[in-house]
């Protein structure tokens, strides 16, 4: 049976009602150090809320753990303990380095793996190494200290605590009997040459709510011990508003109780307000004191005490199971049947996407990525009323400027989002999410389509238009790249579906209405359709941080910023077109999208050679430009990703569409005659052959071919693994700009980043990003829907081979795909030169989907676990896998980003119902 048509448990599309969501890996990886949790006067959240204080506070707006799991309001969580009996701690969480420890920023330094999920978590898999010795938890924070930003990190692999295979595989694996009803399966292997000894403590707690509320606490949830079936021992856990559940352990196991409240006493030198606190099965377990757990056998966190010797080479096995009370679920006569029933089922359903004729490392890659995606959701509670009231703000008050968000009172969340890494990113980003929820179409569309709304929403978008960027700075700006993901989700789902959810479009689109005259207002100070976004996501690209004021004074002219707007120009003609088909109404704001494109793609290189566009006509690259106080103009010649942006503004719409609205050619027609100036524009906005598509694109053939020829040498952008955020070209020749006597400058690194703007987590100045890559594939297939087999460029260029812009956006894909795969070598270039990945067979086929690549050898840098937009590698290896250049050309396409409407029927005059999406 196809998994796509089980969809109550899989639930791809669905069909279930969001039921089978109920549970899921929603738990964060890291809590500690978030703005969140941050009460400090200086907003400093690393070091107001520290790891060593983890295991001893409790939270006040979410919760994190190892492997875990919870309910979708995060009442009640489940998770992963260990101790292998060296550690000075429990390990209940992961462990990582903060922006000030870290000499790349902050970094997680453990492995785990999200192997396998399907959309619903009917069943889900996650591998964690442990080392058998002490966790080196003070050597990983002094070294890396000590080494600076021009070294290596020193990583857990470093420090030898995994010579000899001296670790454990924990796996955890759930699956569920019902919505409601999950079953746990725990594996642990010994990997090393000695018999040794684990205690494993799968542990249940409340997310506490009642040291929060406001008078009453009689509402206060409880877990006991209570009689289980013979063989097992039983939690019970009473919440006013989950219900009773019961946690069922296999085998007589040892219970421990305490709860989940604040050890004042030994953060802060003040009583404990009960004698049981939230380390107390820690200090029971590791320091042996008998008194820290509640001899009552109850309480709000609880604990099964596993203590499993495991012979080298060997595993040991533990079940639990976690369902409503009234139920009578069995650890033994159903438990393995169910599990391979789920783990059927999510084979078939992984093996309806993949492409005909993919090998198993190909199946390998697509599934994990997915799995990790799915993995990475996160219950996301954030009050900002409440929390800038408990600052010491109010909506009336004058703005504080030592407190984060003060602008955003508005604004509540609680929700399950999808989050770039759920230990260094445990909360999201904008134009993340958007690019996440492209991915995510492919495997479950509804979710995809919830996070596009759900930053639409009244309490997320603030009152002004703006969409919330990121939790350290809502107030900065991200890439507007909601409408054109919009629009690729709703035309994804009518491909899988055949059905067209205009409903979702129109919501989306009048809300985005909104965003767009934000930006139009806020980022055009000049109303010349010259854009100002600011940093825009890519960090450390340009010559000075682009969020701050200007050393020079002054403003920065983007050449980014205004190529995103003109993108999005495109993206909301596209969805204007599509609902215009079954209202009217939408016709002027059809012409409005139009008419707004053509202004900003004539913004960009103006009639006349006046020295002040952002194309530069002798270089032939589009460069920011810095306007200073006195209006000089001086174009920033850095060969970034900036200037490739501009690339990527190109969508083709065929007959059929602009035939919908009335009038519109005579309207284009007024339109030229009363601006001749932006004749060239419209010339760009042309048609093909009679009856072929039309295209708008910023960049003409001249120009293209002109970009391209940089995009595709291997000297400049083009890398064996893709392309590379800047040119190689600056390796040696670094850009340099004086100001006042001080240098900056901008040369190309391939690696980390040597400088600490936006905290020197990311580099933009020459690694390989998939976001970016992804919309220079989606641009070129575009641009092919348009010129076809009659345009070839060199590729690479100077190598005299020439291919069509399909057959190069199909090779930037390889490239980007060559990443993971293990290649003739053996070897995967993600893993650089760590040799236990290459070689070990208990590592080798475990993939991690980092924040970014290497531009020279493919290494994997940055956030480990960035599984978000890296995670596009699943569609672009589903998308070249089953698309041909004949395909896309006739429509078929449109999953890829390319093709609009098929024109009807020579004989029948009927369409064949496939359209393009972007």
């Amino acid at each position: 049976m196809s998994a796509r048509t089980n969809g109550e448990r899989i639930g791809p599309t669905g069909e279930d009602g969001g039921r089978w969501r109920l549970w899921g890996p929603y738990l964060s990886e890291r809590q500690w150090g978030t703005v969140r949790e941050d009460y400090s006067e200086g907003g400093d959240a690393w070091s107001h809320f520290p790891h060593d204080h983890a295991r001893s506070r409790a939270y006040r707006w979410g919760e994190d753990g190892l492997g875990g799991i919870c309910d979708d309001k995060q009442r009640l969580c489940l998770a992963l303990t260990l101790w292998n009996g060296r550690d000075p701690i429990l390990k209940e969480r992961a462990f990582g380095l903060t922006n000030s420890e870290g000499n790349h920023g902050e970094d997680v330094k453990e492995y785990y793996f999200y192997l396998d999920s399907t959309p619903s978590h009917s069943y889900m898999k996650y591998l964690y190494k442990y080392p058998q010795a002490a966790y080196p938890y003070d050597d990983l924070v002094a070294v890396n200290r000590d080494r600076g930003r021009q070294d290596y990190e020193y990583e857990l692999l470093d420090t030898g605590v995994f010579e000899e295979s001296r670790y454990f595989d924990v796996t955890v694996e759930y699956a569920k009997a019902a919505a409601d009803d999950v079953l746990a399966r725990i594996t642990v292997v010994n990997r090393g040459p000695d018999e040794a000894d684990l205690h494993v403590l799968p542990t249940l707690w409340f997310r506490n709510t009642w040291a929060w509320q406001r008078g009453d606490r009689t509402a206060k949830p409880r877990m006991s011990a209570v009689q289980g079936p013979s063989g097992t021992a039983t939690v019970r856990a009473e919440h006013p508003r989950l219900g009773v559940y019961d946690c069922r352990f296999a085998g007589p196991v040892p219970l421990l109780f305490t709860e989940n409240e604040t050890n004042t006493e030994r953060l802060f030198d003040a009583p404990n307000s009960s004698p049981y606190v939230k380390d107390g099965i820690g200090r029971y377990v590791v320091d042996g004191e008998a008194g820290a757990v509640n001899p009552a056998l109850e309480g709000t966190k609880a604990a099964a005490h596993h203590l499993l010797t495991v012979p080298a080479g060997g595993s040991r096995t533990l079940r639990l199971r976690l369902a409503p009370a009234d139920t009578e679920p069995s650890l033994c006569d159903d438990f393995d049947a169910v599990f391979r029933e789920r783990i059927e089922e999510a084979d078939a359903f992984y093996r309806d996407l993949l492409p005909e004729g993919a090998d198993e490392d190909r199946a390998r890659v697509q599934r994990q990525a997915l799995a990790g995606m799915l993995w990475s959701k996160q219950y996301y509670l954030f009050d900002l009323e409440t929390w800038l009231a408990e600052h010491g703000l109010d909506p009336w008050s004058m703005p504080s400027p030592g407190v984060r968000n003060r602008e955003w009172f508005h604004m509540v969340s609680d929700d399950i989002v999808s989050m770039p890494d759920k230990w260094e990113y445990p909360w999201f980003a904008a134009w993340d999410l958007a690019f996440h929820a492209v991915a995510l179409s492919a495997v479950d569309v509804r979710f995809a389509k919830e996070q596009l709304e759900l930053l639409l929403k009244d309490t997320y978008l603030h009152p002004n238009g703006q969409i919330p960027a990121y939790e350290w700075n809502f107030t900065d700006v991200n890439p507007p790249v909601h409408a054109w993901a919009a629009y690729f989700v709703y035309m994804m789902e009518e491909r899988t579906t055949g059905r067209a959810d205009r409903a979702f479009l129109e919501r989306t689109f009048q809300k985005l209405l909104t965003n767009f005259t934000w930006w139009v207002n806020r980022k055009d100070p000049d109303d010349r359709n010259v854009f100002e976004g600011g940093f825009l996501g890519l960090d450390n690209i340009g010559v000075f941080d682009r969020s701050a004021p200007l050393p020079t004074g002054g403003r920065l002219e983007q050449a980014d910023g205004t190529a995103w707007m003109a993108l999005y120009c495109q993206a909301m003609l596209q969805i204007a077109v599509e609902l215009v088909e079954h209202n009217e109404a939408y016709e002027e704001l059809v012409l409005k999208f139009f008419e707004h494109y053509l202004w900003i793609a004539a913004s960009m290189d103006r009639v006349g050679d006046l020295g002040d566009e952002l194309w530069d006509e002798e270089d032939g690259f589009y460069y920011d430009v810095l306007r200073l106080p006195d209006g000089q103009a001086v174009r920033l010649k850095v060969r970034s990703m900036v200037g490739l942006l501009p690339l990527c503004a190109a969508t083709v719409f065929r007959p059929s569409q602009l035939a919908r609205v009335s009038g519109i050619g005579e309207r284009l027609r007024q339109f030229a005659d009363r601006h001749p100036s932006l004749s060239v524009t419209l010339v760009s906005a042309r048609a093909g052959a009679a009856g072929g598509p039309r295209l708008l694109s910023v960049v003409d053939e001249k120009k293209l071919l002109r970009v391209l020829s940089y995009l595709l040498s291997e000297d400049e952008f083009l890398s064996p693994y893709g392309i590379r955020s800047l040119s190689r070209h600056h390796a040696e020749h670094p850009y340099r700009f004086w100001v006042h006597g001080e240098e900056y400058h901008v040369g190309y690194l391939p690696a980390e980043s040597d400088t600490g703007m936006f905290g020197g987590n990311s580099n933009w100045r020459g690694p390989v990003w998939f976001p970016m890559n992804a919309l220079v594939v989606r641009a070129l297939l575009n641009l092919y829907g348009f010129y076809g087999d009659d345009l070839t460029v060199e590729c690479p260029t100077g190598s005299g081979v020439r291919m069509t812009l399909f057959e190069v956006a199909q090779e930037i894909s390889d490239r980007l795909t060559r990443l993971f795969l293990r290649g003739d070598d053996g070897r995967r270039p993600v893993y650089g030169g760590q040799q236990v990945f290459q070689d070990d067979p208990h590592w080798r086929d475990l993939l991690l989907f980092h924040e970014y690549f290497h531009g020279d050898n493919g290494a994997g840098i940055g956030a480990a676990h960035q599984t978000g937009w890296t995670g596009l590698v699943a569609m672009l290896m589903s998308v070249f896998g089953t698309l041909t250049p004949a395909d896309f050309l006739a429509g078929r396409g449109r999953h890829a980003a390319g093709a609009p409407d098929e024109e009807p029927d020579e004989k029948t005059g009927k369409k064949s119902g496939k359209k393009g999406t972007s």
